[in-house]
């Protein structure tokens, strides 16, 4: 059984899935809120490496019954290097993004997080040669002057960590390019798969340098956010398994407020109205550039630790990418 047939028996009713899909993008916003709450708290005794390291080990923990059953299959891959890189980028992603985190303000930096879609438009002109049309160079400029407003780099409101969040959306957006090359020729199951077995050992390198072993109670915590992102990705990927990704996507912004909420009851955190204002004009940036005309959400495969991988090839359709895929096809009907 692939990762595609993985609680998906019977498709519900169109009004009932979009229901149950806006139900899962609140839980998954929900759980996501939670883990960047609980990075926060791990980050005062870890680094920002060795929570990647324990993160990727968690996750590879939990679907390795699932890689072994179907070992035979998942392993043949046409891109062994691009598998590396990719998994190489994921861990500078989170790393930096954990790496704010822990020190910059956290709704902030969870408002900078979904600039990713806007970086992802970018490289698909410079390198997949996409036209960039009015409303996603709207999308661009607009979700640019929402990162000023939030960054504000002028003298005396600047806080340098919120490059680091920066840096993770860009280099997210890197990952969904090179998935995209990756997604034509080898299956999700072994997208999935190699992703999260090199994480391990290629998180573990960074992490050996900053190490430090965790208490009893901080390898439980660590557990518990690596169940709990694993539950928020496969809720984000069912969810677009069963609605439009541009009908979804919004949803995910719950998370802000989520976040703002806990960071001011437990770290006495607070967000100016800069910030709201920056967060919202990327929220409206990001589903202006997501929105398709006439086409359903790309077919979404759901897994247990991996679904952030198939979240990524989803939002990279959703930001117009797909456009490719119907170029390439032609071109093989001509060949």
């Amino acid at each position: 059984m692939g990762l595609n047939e993985l609680g998906t028996a019977q498709s519900p009713p169109p009004d009932r899935a979009f229901a149950l899909a806006i139900g899962l993008m609140v839980m998954a916003a929900a759980f996501n809120a939670i883990d960047t709450l609980l990075v926060r708290v791990i980050s005062t005794e870890m680094s920002a490496f060795s929570i990647s390291f324990f993160r990727s080990a968690f996750g590879l923990l939990f679907v390795l019954p699932w890689i072994h059953r179907r070992r035979a299959q998942i392993f043949k891959t046409n891109y062994v290097w691009l598998h590396v890189v990719r998994a190489a980028l994921k861990v500078i992603a989170i790393s930096a993004f954990f790496y704010a985190i822990a020190r910059a303000n956290l709704a902030q930096v969870t408002a900078i997080a979904f600039t990713t879609p806007i970086f992802v438009i970018i490289g698909a002109v410079i390198i997949l040669r996409e036209k960039l049309g009015i409303t996603r160079l709207l999308s661009v400029i607009m979700g640019f002057g929402g990162v000023l407003l939030i960054v504000r780099p002028v003298a005396g409101q600047f806080d340098p960590y919120l490059l680091f969040a920066l840096v993770g959306a860009l280099v997210t957006a890197a990952i969904q390019l090179v998935l995209k090359a990756m997604s034509g020729r080898d299956s999700t199951d072994t997208l999935v798969a190699w992703n999260l077995i090199l994480m391990v050992p290629l998180a573990l390198l960074p992490a050996l340098f900053f190490w430090t072993t965790p208490s009893p109670m901080m390898l439980g915590l660590l557990a518990i956010q690596g169940a709990i992102g694993a539950m928020g990705m496969t809720a984000i990927t069912k969810a677009m398994s069963l609605a439009d990704v541009s009908a979804v996507i919004p949803f995910d912004f719950l998370r802000l407020p989520l976040v703002a909420f806990g960071a001011f009851y437990f770290f006495g955190q607070s967000a100016d109205a800069a910030t709201w204002l920056g967060a919202a004009i990327i929220f409206v940036a990001v589903v202006a550039a997501s929105r398709r005309v006439g086409r359903p959400a790309a077919p979404s495969h759901v897994s247990s630790g991996g679904a952030a991988d198939i979240t990524e090839l989803d939002l990279a359709h959703g930001m117009g990418l797909e456009k490719v895929d119907e170029e390439e096809g032609k071109k093989k009907e001509n060949d």
